[in-house]
């Protein structure tokens, strides 16, 4: 028998390699096979229990094991609080620390900075969640700065609060500048000389003999060699103890193998063969190649390293977001304080033009706040008391009191910054295409190289030695395959930054790839399609001795325990009718059909017909009419039993959201399916459907929406899944791609793989425009390394010298291969101009 199951907590090839071996060490199981970010395969020869899974999981780490499904959604709700938890220490800890930028080793991260043992890059600082560190100064003395507020030791004004913004990320590329320009400094006279020989009576050698200038040259070399480039022989001789053979390896043979050979050659000219030999009776040396090759790699590393700070420009832009300090008011005082010294519950002072610290209510005045900065949209939001602001949003004219709710790790910004960053490190299915050529390239073009000198060595023209090594060096310097390895990871990293600041919150790389495959959306009704925030439009008793009023208080009382929203409209109308409410026991909510409970001693049940059958409630013929009228205007029926007996209805309406039909247009036009799940009625969706040209299934449990993913999938059809409730979790799950409404619950976010911030369908449209185009530009990043890689290495070899007598000399290599690199990162650095809107 073969299961499937869900696993969290996994963020890399380490993490599956640790889970297989546990899980396969288990009595009965035959097979294993573990897939990120979040599946297992697992072959049993009998039933294993779910819970003997879970405790060989628990005992190698923090994971988490369970069966898609039907219950998936109360697994997830119980692990969301330790969910967020376990997150908020990861973001703590992961922050601050390195990872590769090629993320050869999934979401492995370093202490301190060096170089990737994989592939030999310089390893990135994972940013932290706040933007910068606060220090006070004096308004009159700026020369005074210290950590804490108090007054100026000179003139006694209050200091006031600065920022100081971190650097750190700009050390590897001063630190490359400073190398660049000093190996700058001893190559250019290296080269000057060796370009000298090419003038008739060579000045130099009127001060110098030939052998005398090779000695210089040597001098000259040693602080490119040692200092300045030293950095690439240390990686390439890592890379061959490790045996994972990566560009360095091909830069530190080719230019290592020249440089010594120089080197050999002042020493002990007298071993080599005339061919080695100059007109001046001089043996050539390769100084000025070895030099001008490390000194063009080293250009393309401080590019890229340039570059690369600029793909990381939406994270940055995201974390200029965060404000340093807040204004506490407390005791009817007010003073500022950093950030992170906010606490749950503290009332803080919002200004005119503020940005707002932390996610809150507002509890005092009113204001129009621009939220386009995590929305992505440009028009200011009016917002009054009891309504929820965000952090990093910025206030309008007015100054207003807020309620600190989530602090820290838990804003939705720094939730956004978190899934940039995990994001922006994760792999694309499609980087597989290019780490298995990368694994064998570097191999093949080492036989290629010795290939080449031999050829060379028996076929080329006089002296075959010199050109065959050459050649050789030419072929190792041009083949680097940088280019192929940065293909990916830069566009991922762009597109991710790009969605971010568009409102489109994409989870990892897989999902930004298998959005632009899908060729099904399913969307929800409620929160989805229509804006989420039901009105009550009508309560109807059909018993006389029962007043509206007094149904209104029982199903009101009922619901207050609901997070349906549906029950909040219910509840909110009572309260603005000012209804006092009855005590509820034995409240039970049925997903996918009601709520029932007790209410002062009477059994009370509120829900659609299903949960009436469910409970033996019959429903005549009068009622049905009635509730059919309301149905066919759009709007949700419940209806109300008492002690088992129909005894009334409400009808509730839920605006459609005006983005939705547009949005559904435009991806119909895209050649995207659209089907409507929803656990309302068939009247109701049918009016909903038909308003916005769309195919629908009415009536779905939990369970339904998930078996309907199953069935598309299983038809071969790329699923996208886009809901906001609990009961859409499993389906979310289940879906290639799950699209969370950010106005939604927290399951269903973390559910999900893209969550829209809005929580509009527009946004789909931005994610599936995003996705096309990143894509897009990931192919063309491969097209241009793979056909640089097979035109250069050929040409590199002498393939063009018997026909047009060309050869590549290893400096034009190098700067060719530092070259390529640099226009794959241009070219992923385009996306940030895209328009996704």
């Amino acid at each position: 028998m073969k299961h499937t199951y869900k696993i969290t907590g996994m963020h890399c090839s380490g993490c599956t390699n640790k889970i297989t071996q546990a899980l396969d060490a288990i009595d009965g199981v035959n097979k294993v096979v573990v897939e990120l970010p979040d599946t297992a395969t697992i072959e049993m020869q009998q039933h294993v229990e779910l819970e003997h899974f879970q405790k060989e999981l628990t005992k190698i780490g923090n994971y988490q094991i369970f069966i898609p499904g039907s219950d998936e959604a109360k697994h997830a709700q119980q692990l969301s609080a330790s969910h967020r938890n376990v997150t908020a220490m990861t973001n703590k800890s992961m922050a601050g620390k390195y990872h590769c930028p090629m993320n050869c080793e999934g979401d492995k991260s370093y202490d301190q900075a060096g170089n990737c043992p994989v592939c030999g890059m310089n390893l990135e600082i994972i940013p932290e969640l706040v933007a910068s560190v606060i220090q006070y100064t004096c308004p009159m003395h700026s020369e005074v700065i210290q950590d804490q507020p108090g007054a100026c030791p000179i003139c006694g004004m209050d200091l006031v609060a600065i920022t100081i913004e971190g650097d750190e990320e700009n050390t590897t590329y001063l630190d490359l500048l400073k190398k660049f320009k000093i190996a700058v400094l001893f190559t250019l006279p290296i080269l000057l000389i060796v370009m000298s020989e090419m003038l008739a009576n060579n000045p130099l050698y009127q001060i110098l003999d030939p052998i005398k200038w090779n000695w210089v040259q040597f001098v000259l070399s040693l602080p490119v060699v040692f200092y300045a480039t030293w950095m690439f022989f240390e990686r390439a001789w890592v890379s061959l103890k490790t045996l994972n053979l990566n560009m360095f390896t091909l830069i530190g043979i080719g230019a290592g193998i020249a440089w010594l050979s120089s080197v050999f050659a002042l020493l002990f000219p007298g071993f080599f063969p005339e061919q080695f030999r100059t007109h001046q009776g001089t043996v050539f040396v390769y100084f000025e190649a070895a030099t001008v090759i490390l000194t063009l790699v080293l250009l393309g590393q401080l590019l890229e390293a340039k570059a690369h700070s600029q793909t990381s420009g939406a994270i940055k832009a995201l974390l200029k977001l965060v404000p340093a300090i807040a204004t506490l008011v407390k005791d009817g005082q007010e003073k500022e304080i950093p950030i992170d010294q906010i606490q749950k519950g503290d009332i803080l002072r919002v200004k005119p033009g503020d940005k707002i610290p932390v996610d809150g209510l507002i509890t005092q005045g009113r204001s129009s706040i621009d939220e386009s900065m995590i929305t992505g949209e440009p028009i200011p939001v009016d917002k009054g008391e009891g309504e929820k602001v965000s952090s990093g949003t910025v206030n309008g004219n007015k100054s207003f009191l807020m309620s600190a709710e989530k602090v820290g790790n838990e804003t939705l910004l720094a939730q956004i910054i978190d899934m940039v960053n995990k994001a922006s490190r994760s792999k694309a299915p499609i980087q597989k295409l290019a780490d298995q050529v990368s694994k064998y390239f570097v191999p093949l073009v080492l036989v290629i190289a010795l290939l080449t000198f031999v050829a060379w060595v028996l076929l080329g023209p006089e002296p075959a030695l010199v050109f065959a090594f050459v050649n050789a060096v030419a072929v190792l310097i041009i083949a680097c395959p940088c280019a192929l390895g940065l293909a990916t990871p830069m566009s991922i990293m762009v597109g991710v930054g790009k969605g971010a600041q568009s409102g489109v919150l994409i989870k990892n790389a897989e999902a930004l790839e298998k959005m632009n495959k899908v060729d099904v959306l399913i969307v929800d009704k409620t929160g989805t399609i229509t804006e989420g925030k039901p009105s009550l439009e009508k309560v109807v008793s059909i018993q006389e001795q029962l007043s509206e009023q007094a149904l209104l208080k029982i199903i009101a009382s009922l619901n207050q325990q609901s997070e349906h929203p549906l029950a909040e409209a219910i509840v909110r109308s009572a309260k603005e009718k000012n209804i006092s409410f009855d005590e509820v026991t034995n409240f039970e909510a049925v997903i996918g059909k009601g709520v029932t409970g007790q209410v002062s001693g009477q059994k009370i049940a509120f829900g659609n017909d299903k949960l009436m059958h469910q409970i033996d409630v019959s429903l005549s013929d009068e009622i049905k009419q009635l509730v059919l009228g309301e149905q066919q205007q759009g709007k949700t029926v419940s209806y109300v039993a008492i002690d088992k007996v129909a005894v009334g209805f409400v009808a509730i309406s839920d605006a459609i959201k005006e983005s939705s039909k547009d949005a559904i247009l435009e991806l119909q036009k895209s050649g995207i399916k659209v089907l409507m799940l929803t656990g309302d009625n068939e009247n109701t969706a049918r009016s909903v459907a038909e308003h916005i040209g769309i195919d629908f299934k009415a009536g779905c449990l939990p369970a339904d929406k998930l078996n309907e993913v199953k069935r598309l999938q299983s038809e071969g059809r790329i699923v996208a899944m886009a809901g906001d409730g609990i009961n859409d979790a499993p389906a979310l799950a289940q879906s290639d791609v799950g699209i969370a409404m950010g106005t939604g619950t927290d399951v269903a976010i973390e559910s999900a793989k893209v969550t829209l911030v809005k929580g509009n369908l527009s946004g789909i449209v931005k994610a599936y425009k995003l996705s096309h185009k990143t894509m897009r530009n990931i192919k063309e990043n491969l097209f241009f390394a793979f056909v640089y890689n097979a035109l250069g290495v050929p040409i590199a070899a002498g393939l063009l010298y018997p026909f047009f007598g060309l050869l590549l000399s290893p400096m034009i290599a190098a700067l060719a291969m530092s070259f390529s690199s640099v226009s794959v990162i241009m070219n992923s650095l385009r996306l940030r101009n895209t328009h996704i809107e």
